[in-house]
């Protein structure tokens, strides 16, 4: 049974099916599949619909018929782009290698200090931490996936990027912990496992995969899923604290996606 008080957004659900099933679809998703396949996680219809408007709004939605003429909506080059760079961080199956450091520096005219907002909204979205005013730090490897989030939102005239080493003087150690609150970034871990560990020691004791249980519990652990890795960005192990719960919660949510994902991939119909 789903706890209401614990439901995801609908639009962040929508998001999480058409990556983990909806874009691999042989064509547009028609709107009453999207309906049912929200339905098997508590999302009603009017939620689904008027989520749908927000995605095509925002641009990450197309509308468009199916082969047999039903109403549907498919992802825009936008939207799989965004897919694609997740993919990278989300499903990554290996610790992070130590591959030095990427820096964002950037200045805005006051006159368009909206776009300073949206740059440091966008950057601690994707994981980076402050080193100074104006100038943001993460490992160096999120720098791809950053270049195109910030050319596709026009915010790439005010940034320049610069990758090296950090040199000191103060410890790396003790550099990261004031870069990043690990604290939070610590509970957030805590957080997916308290959510998602029962449920994968209940299927480890179970022989069968129902399809339509696999998908459910498989959609919620990858909503809750997806967005921890750019929570935590990744930060090398001998950076850490001791006891650090991002691999717990990596190799949990590695052995939900190994066990149900195909088996949920028949309720989803792809």
């Amino acid at each position: 049974m789903i706890n209401v008080s614990d439901q995801p957004a609908p639009r962040s659900l929508i998001v999480t099916l058409y990556g983990a099933y909806g874009r691999f679809a042989p064509g547009p998703v028609p709107v009453a599949e999207l309906i049912r396949l929200l339905a098997a996680v508590g999302v009603d219809a009017p939620s689904v619909r008027s989520s749908v408007s927000r995605l095509k709004r925002r641009g990450l939605l197309l509308p468009a018929r199916t082969a047999q003429g039903a109403a549907g909506y498919e992802l825009s080059d936008e939207a799989r782009q965004l897919l694609d760079d997740g993919d990278q961080r989300i499903y990554a199956t290996a610790p992070p290698e130590d591959e030095g450091w990427v820096l964002a520096v950037f200045s805005v005219p006051e006159s368009e200090r909206q776009k300073r907002h949206v740059l440091r909204s966008r950057l601690a979205g994707l994981g980076f931490g402050t080193a100074a005013p104006g100038v943001w730090i993460a490992p160096a490897r999120l720098y791809e996936e950053t270049r195109h989030t910030l050319q596709r939102l026009r915010l790439d005239p005010y940034v320049d990027f610069f990758r090296g080493d950090h040199l000191g003087f103060a410890p790396t150690v003790e550099s990261v912990a004031r870069w990043w609150d690990l604290a939070a970034i610590a509970k957030a871990h805590e957080a997916f496992l308290d959510r998602h560990a029962q449920v994968l020691r209940s299927w480890q004791q179970r022989m069968d995969t129902p399809p339509e249980e696999a998908y459910r519990d498989y959609l919620l652990a990858l909503d809750s899923w997806r967005h921890l890795p750019y929570t935590d960005p990744g930060l090398p192990t001998r950076l850490l604290p001791g006891d650090w719960p991002g691999a717990r919660s990596a190799a949990v949510f590695q052995g939900l996606h190994e066990r149900l994902r195909d088996a949920g991939a028949g309720f989803a119909g792809v």
